[in-house]
């Protein structure tokens, strides 16, 4: 989860989406898009700004950071194959007029970004509770995501990225550099601790095809959007290789026990989950958590909210370090 940048204040993040835009705008013409409107939409792992245009609907138009084009175009040949194997509106990129999905841009410094164009997910995100059918039917559609993954053909140029043991400590170190901002050292120690867990529970695990493929990676709430009663996963900038439990990870992390209980109903409904993974899965929720924290310590934008989510991280990780189950419990231990 490398960010574009280190922002340190909100003039640099400023600064940094107006030289965006202007990208954006000469990216656009390699499109035979009629924008009609350019906005800003966020500044993350990538940048990305929503086109709107009169007569072809809408766009999201991405500028990643440090990602190389093989990767880009391997998650756009991902996208096209879900979109052609499942029922489920997925964002899928557009070719540019030379044909490839993929533009570089090239800056006045000598360097280049790549640029790429994503047709718009119809949906929007719940502002109320979710509803246990909504919640159940994101379950379900994490388990056809993972079907179709169990098909996909890897070709030889095919590269994503790996979430796991590797992913996992580099998190850790960038957390090693940030915690301070909004952890006491008591605190971090605990994370350290867990971390330990974390890892020899990976450690363990076997990459069997039943449980372990491409996955979205990033699947939680704000990346789900809802449309005729329906979710629709989006953002799938993240996407790689990882276990289908670290995927579930990102979905129940941020809902109540009860929610996360229908999650895994409906993820059943379709796929069964094999053995002791309950374990297993609070492991991966405790990762997912830690991750989280290390990807938005840096942003001074975040600093306000990591500190207030910790009345409710620590109790879950102290809960995990003393096997104490959490995921389905109303009450953790302070």
């Amino acid at each position: 989860m490398t960010r574009l940048f280190q922002l340190d204040s909100e003039d640099d993040i400023e600064n940094v989406v107006a030289q965006f835009k202007q990208i954006a705008q000469k990216a656009m013409h390699e499109y035979d898009l009629d924008g009609e409107q350019i906005r800003f939409n966020q500044l993350s792992d990538t940048c990305t700004f929503v086109i709107e245009t009169e007569k072809d609907g809408t766009y999201l138009l991405r500028i990643h950071g440090n990602k190389n084009r093989n990767e880009i175009d391997s998650e756009i040949a991902w996208l096209s194959y879900l979109h052609e194997k499942i029922e489920v509106a997925i964002p899928t990129g557009i070719a540019c007029r030379n044909g490839s999905k993929t533009v570089s841009i090239d800056l006045a410094n000598g360097d280049c970004v790549f640029v790429s164009v994503m047709r718009w997910v119809e949906g929007e995100h719940v502002d109320d509770e979710l509803t246990e059918d909504q919640v159940y039917k994101e379950g379900v559609l994490l388990a056809k995501l993972h079907t179709v993954s169990q098909d996909f053909q890897l070709t030889p140029e095919f590269a994503r990225p790996i979430w796991g043991e590797d992913s996992f400590k580099e998190s850790m170190t960038r957390l090693t550099e940030q915690y301070q901002r909004f952890l006491t050292e008591e605190e971090f120690e605990l994370y350290e601790l867990a971390a330990d867990k974390i890892l020899t529970c990976l450690d363990k695990l076997d990459k069997n095809s039943t449980h372990y493929g491409i996955i979205h990676g990033d699947l939680h709430q704000g990346n789900i959007v809802f449309h005729n009663g329906d979710p629709h996963p989006i953002d799938f900038g993240r996407c790689g290789f990882g276990y289908y439990l670290y995927d579930i990870a990102h979905t129940i992390l941020g809902l109540y026990p009860a929610q996360r209980e229908r999650v895994i109903k409906g993820y059943e409904s379709l796929r069964k989950l094999e053995g002791n993974w309950l374990p297993t899965l609070e492991s991966f929720t405790v990762m997912v958590m830690i991750e989280n924290y290390s990807h938005h310590a840096p942003d001074p934008r975040e600093t306000e909210g990591l500190k207030e989510e910790q009345p409710y991280a620590i109790p879950m990780i102290k809960n995990y370090l003393n096997s104490k189950p959490f995921l389905f419990h109303s009450k953790v231990e302070k």
